[in-house]
């Protein structure tokens, strides 16, 4: 038994360590900046069905090289955890079970100041719950990264899709419109698993 649970450990370090070497971001790479990923999960197929785009999800980067997070809203992807804003590693954002691809979307014009101003007004947010209606309450990733930023008055020039299916109806800041803003240049093409 103790054979296995090492086995299984050094796996889990393999698996973690392979993540890890294919997340390398561009040396560009700053806190602030937009981490979008092309997800795996069911709600991830929905999100890109609906938005006919690349990526699926969006979190704001945290830190520095070498220890990035992601502040992102999402959808519980740990048993226990709740549908929030959560901070994760890099390593877990991106692990191949969560992520086909990524990319990194940098915002030039952005100070420093600006940027910590971001970054710790979405690391406020943690708990908050996620949610695609409007609760008045919750948030999703789009909307948690357009207003950190937005709050410190940039203009995203974006626009909110009408959408009206079943249980997912209003107007949304789809993944591809946030991509597609003026204010965003793309670090690096979309990086995926080989």
């Amino acid at each position: 038994m103790l054979q296995l649970l090492q086995r299984a450990a050094v796996g889990a370090a393999l698996f973690y360590a392979q993540a890890l070497a294919w997340a390398q971001l561009p040396p560009q790479a700053q806190a602030g900046d937009l981490i979008f990923r092309q997800g795996t999960e069911a709600v991830s197929h929905m999100v890109r069905t609906v938005d006919q785009g690349l990526y699926s999800h969006v979190g704001l980067l945290v830190g520095q090289a070498g220890a990035w997070q992601v502040v992102h809203a999402t959808p519980s992807e740990r048993p226990g955890q709740p549908d929030a804003v959560v901070l994760d590693s890099l390593a877990f954002f991106l692990a191949p079970e969560r992520a086909h691809a990524f990319a990194i979307y940098h915002l030039p014009q952005a100070s420093a100041a600006q940027r910590q101003a971001a970054v710790q007004w979405a690391l406020a947010q943690q708990g908050r719950p996620f949610a695609l209606q409007e609760t008045g309450t919750g948030i999703y990733c789009t909307t948690l990264v357009w207003q950190a930023w937005q709050r410190l008055g940039l203009d995203w020039q974006v626009r909110f899709t009408p959408v009206d299916i079943p249980w997912f109806r209003g107007r949304y800041l789809l993944p591809s419109a946030l991509a597609a803003s003026p204010q965003l240049l793309k670090l690096e093409a979309v990086t995926a698993y080989k």
